[in-house]
């Protein structure tokens, strides 16, 4: 028997704050595998952030910045 999603506004909202959380972590996991220093501000703007757009550049510059403030600069 298949899993029925609930399609609710609530429930898609706690489904886009779950992929928030786990692109979130993703970035943090890059930075830090790199060995690279992840402030406490940084932290906070990449955990606070739900825009999956943004999100997704910042993880993408994760891969080659030098520094994790560098993930916020635009090219």
């Amino acid at each position: 028997m298949p899993i029925a999603l609930y399609t609710s506004f609530i429930a898609e909202e706690i489904r886009e704050e779950g992929r928030a959380e786990g692109r979130a972590r993703d970035i943090l996991l890059v930075l830090e595998t790199r060995g690279i220093a992840v402030s406490d501000d940084v932290r906070e703007r990449i955990g606070s952030c739900r825009d999956s757009v943004l999100m997704k550049s910042w993880f993408e510059h994760a891969v080659t910045a030098d520094s994790a403030e560098k993930i916020f600069e635009t090219t």
